[in-house]
């Protein structure tokens, strides 16, 4: 049996083009989820996994379809192999039933893999010469020097550290993190 599996993230997009394609594929039944690929838990997938028998093919649109990460893609295709279920992809031309289409399928995720790798050896790369060059990363304090000296100010004038925080726009946490509780500093709701 060939079964279909169609996935949009949110609700403003179609899963109409996807259906069309796993129906003129020739999927005698098709699930749907509209939920995140990143997402582990989705109904509509789990559903496919549970009538999928051995001989049976699932087919997507699309790999990303499937899942988001490669590991996720990797796993969930080594599953079916070991079930003996194939799996295709209308998109990228991927059938697992094939000693060719496996190859493939393992190709792209290898390169996929690879990118990934890249990406993230650039990305610390990038952050280690802004580190050198004395660029500063990530989110501003709130709590700047004059912020300080106000809090502590305000703070010593017996201003409740819940009124400190919303002058200064801060969040009660921030506060404490700076100036942590005494026993001199009143604690009012």
């Amino acid at each position: 049996m060939k079964i279909g599996y169609a996935r949009i993230s949110t609700k403003d997009q179609n899963l109409e083009l996807q259906k069309e394609a796993l129906k003129k594929a020739g999927c005698d039944k098709i699930y749907e989820d509209i939920i995140s690929g990143a997402k582990y838990g989705r109904p509509g997938l789990d559903l496919a996994l549970e009538v999928l028998r051995s001989g049976d093919v699932l087919t997507v649109w699309k790999l990303d379809r499937l899942g988001r990460s490669v590991k996720q893609l990797v796993d969930l295709v080594g599953e079916f192999d070991k079930r003996g279920i194939h799996f295709n992809s209308i998109t990228e031309g991927i059938d697992t039933s094939t000693p060719t289409g496996k190859f493939f399928f393992h190709m792209m995720a290898s390169l996929a893999e690879m990118e990934r790798s890249l990406i993230i050896e650039r990305t610390r790369a990038g952050l280690e010469t802004a580190k050198r060059l004395g660029k500063l990363s990530g989110r501003k304090p709130k709590m700047t020097p004059d912020k300080l000296k106000a809090a502590k100010k305000l703070l010593e004038g017996e201003v409740p550290p819940k009124e400190v925080a919303k002058t200064l726009e801060i969040s009660i946490a921030t506060l404490y993190r700076w100036i942590p509780a005494s026993g001199k500093v009143l604690i009012s709701e």
